[in-house]
């Protein structure tokens, strides 16, 4: 009897809670997904990398809204306008919290997005493109500014409404608004008189359309665009773009140059390839590669470095001596590694360059000299002595009476004999001594084939010669 009774009641039961579920069900409300980006350096290829990460993780994983949280002074023009046309193109909607400062290329980014919170505080403008010194750039560069102002702050549309019975058409963002943060020129009634550059408040900007509200965090934000239940995501850099970042660090460039430089010099200074030689390649590899994904380095650039060291290969191995092909080698390795520290277009050496390009060969120069001063000091002195690398070089007499053979000084026989050139020497070629032929280096400029010449001495497996008077 009690089983038929507790079968009735679970039969009873079920309905219910079907129902209860399916209440619950429609109660339920979705989170919206918001992607949180800071921006809190200056603009520049590090921040448009990751930009470009951020933009990509954030669609990856659905997110609803992306948002920029921004505190920024400005940076390069360039990768600013790079920034704008991600978030223009971007089919999330974007918006952006300005916790400090949106100036200059930070203001064009701000302008981009399709909603701007500020904290109070904040400012936004003051956009007029200047050098490294803070001086205002030729007007070439404040015309494509204040165009691409323009255009951003257009990109938003028109709004229309009825005043007074009449249709009334009104840009979201005033163009010239965003125009007059970049020329002093522009003159707006009740906003502001020419000779000075605009920069808005947060009530300023609200009373002009350059702002949607005041927040002092992202969850205001987020209040003020209604948006209640919410789940946020930030972006955080990951281990190539922190390792990256490590490895633009100038003291580490300096190092990185003297491990190059001083490989090739112990590399040249014995037979064969050897450990000096890996280690140059690598350091090269991680002096270039940083530079090249941050924009810096192009490919000419690390080409030019590749030039020079060849043509000290060649001038070391194949000319004898040292002339033209070692000295351009040497601008040419100074050239590729100074060029790439650089932002710089095909040689495009504006004011803003200059100093910094300076620097950058004042940088590798240094670098240089340390290295090949170093590897003086240290090929004198690391074999030497009584510790673990000394042990590696050979102290040892080799006495002939203990057996061992001398190497053959006959060729020390040739000093004040006279011969003949087979060759031009210029310097180095060959000569003809009592029917032998010998590798020769002339030190008496150039000389003839057919030539009469004088052994002067004998040193590393050639003569060396001068004309005959003899002849």
């Amino acid at each position: 009897m009690k089983t038929r009774i507790l079968s009735l009641l679970l039969l009873l039961s079920i309905p219910f809670v079907s129902f209860s579920q399916k209440t619950n069900d429609s109660l339920y409300i979705p989170k919206t997904k918001v992607y949180k980006f800071d921006i809190k350096q200056d603009i520049g290829p590090p921040i448009w990398r990751q930009t470009k990460d951020a933009f990509a993780e954030a669609e990856e994983w659905q997110a609803d809204i992306f948002l920029i949280h921004m505190n920024t002074y400005g940076g390069m023009v360039v990768h600013a306008d790079s920034i704008r046309t991600a978030i223009l193109n971007s089919e999330m909607p974007v918006y952006v919290y300005i916790d400090n400062n949106a100036a200059s290329a930070g203001a064009l980014i701000s302008i981009a997005c399709d909603g701007i919170y500020m904290r109070t505080g904040a400012n936004i403008g003051a956009a007029t493109v200047v050098n490294q010194t803070g001086e205002a750039m030729p007007d070439k560069y404040q015309s494509y500014m204040r165009s691409t102002m323009r255009a951003t702050a257009e990109s938003h549309g028109k709004d229309t409404f009825i005043q007074n019975g009449d249709t009334i058409v009104k840009w979201k963002r005033d163009p010239l608004i965003a125009e007059a943060m970049v020329d002093p020129r522009t003159y707006i009634e009740n906003v502001i008189d020419t000779g000075k550059v605009l920069t808005f408040t947060p009530n300023e900007a609200i009373k002009n359309g350059y702002c949607e509200g005041i927040a002092n965090s992202v969850e205001e934000v987020l209040e003020q665009l209604d948006i209640t239940e919410y789940v946020i995501k930030k972006y955080e850099p990951s281990g190539v773009e922190k390792l990256i970042d490590f490895m633009l660090n100038p003291m580490l460039h300096g190092l990185l140059v003297m491990i190059i430089i001083g490989g090739i010099y112990f590399e040249l200074q014995s037979p064969g390839i050897g450990f000096p030689l890996v280690a140059s390649i690598i350091a090269a590899v991680l002096y270039f590669s940083p530079l090249y994904l941050d924009g810096l380095a192009a490919n000419w650039e690390i080409i030019l470095f590749i030039l020079g060291v060849a043509l000290i290969g060649v001038e070391i191995f194949v000319i004898p001596g040292f002339g033209v092909a070692g000295v351009t080698g040497i601008v040419f390795i100074i050239s590729g590694l100074s060029l790439s520290l650089i932002d710089n277009v095909n040689f495009d050496f504006e004011p803003r360059h200059i100093k910094a390009l300076l620097g950058a060969i004042l940088l590798v120069t240094f670098s240089m000299l340390a290295s090949i001063i170093l590897s003086i000091n240290l090929s004198k002195r690391l074999f030497a002595g009584s510790g673990f690398l000394g042990k590696l070089a050979l102290k040892a007499e080799g006495k002939i009476e203990e057996g061992y053979i001398g190497v053959d000084m006959s060729p020390k026989e040739l000093i004040g004999k006279v011969g003949l050139s087979s060759t031009d020497l210029r310097p180095s070629g060959k000569v003809i001594i009592d029917e032998e032929i010998y590798d020769a280096k002339s030190e008496d400029g150039f000389i003839n084939k057919g030539t009469k010449v004088l052994v002067l001495r004998y040193e590393t497996g050639q003569v060396y010669v001068m004309k005959s008077e003899n002849e």
